[in-house]
């Protein structure tokens, strides 16, 4: 027996007892977060996804981005799991000062925390009002967020900025403007996208006038259009493109 090739959500749920090795799944998986052991399962059979199931997983998860993007973040960046982790970090003097949490599954801006201190956040997961696990980083003041979607050989970079929040995700409004990477912020996406086995992105950088050096702020195989050139059309015109040259290469 050959290959066998899925191509939407119904029928891989329908096949997915009998998914052997090689066989191929093509197209994002909606799986609900209870379901998301699949993933594991799938590659231990040797299914092939596309996008990896890597990329998929990370996509989910702002802690899991932490722990595999560390070294391209802000640096004190760190995943808070529980209260040791929280009292932990306390000690740790990268993060006096302002800080900003980040909830694990929340998008568009909306899980996104500033506090004063980390003694506020404390407070706050003890008192059952900040759920464990989140992402906590020290908070760096007049960044430029750049939001670059890279779709094959497709890269299109812009600037987000809201004057009336810390949140800068177009969201919540604020304005954009077209921006030029340089080769270091270029090279940066190339290495997430490596790493996480990406065939394209929405990659969130964050340029500091205090640093040489751009850090990550989280990578998702899907995010708004908002302030993006690209129409809607050609997006999707893209990202088929590129799944039908993964099918040809099988």
């Amino acid at each position: 027996m050959g290959r066998k090739l899925y191509k939407d959500n119904s029928s891989f749920r329908a096949n997915y007892d009998n998914l052997k090795q090689g066989d191929c799944v093509i197209g994002l998986l909606n799986l609900k977060p209870t379901e998301e052991s699949l993933y594991l399962d799938l590659s231990e059979r040797g299914v092939i996804l596309f996008p990896s199931a890597l990329s998929q997983k990370i996509s989910r998860s702002k802690c899991l981005q932490a722990y595999i993007y560390k070294r391209w973040m802000v640096p004190g960046t760190t995943v808070i799991r529980d209260r040791h982790d929280l009292i932990k970090a306390i000690t740790n003097s990268i993060l006096r000062g302002p800080v900003v949490t980040k909830q694990d599954r929340m998008n568009c801006g909306l899980g996104i925390h500033i506090w004063e201190n980390i003694e506020q956040v404390y407070n706050q997961t003890t008192f059952g009002h900040l759920d464990y696990p989140f992402v906590l980083q020290p908070f760096v003041p007049n960044c430029l967020d750049i939001r670059v979607i890279i779709i094959g050989d497709y890269i299109e970079a812009y600037w987000r900025k809201n004057t009336r929040t810390f949140r800068n995700n177009l969201f919540f409004g604020g304005d954009t403007g077209h921006y030029e990477l340089n080769n270091q912020e270029l090279q940066l996406c190339k290495e997430v996208m490596t790493r996480g086995k990406f065939p394209y992105a929405h990659i969130d950088l964050m340029v500091s006038p205090d640093t040489d050096s751009p850090y990550l702020s989280e990578i998702n195989l899907r995010g708004g259009l908002k302030g993006a050139k690209i129409s809607i059309n050609e997006y999707k015109k893209r990202i088929m493109e590129l799944e039908n040259e993964f099918e040809r290469k099988l």
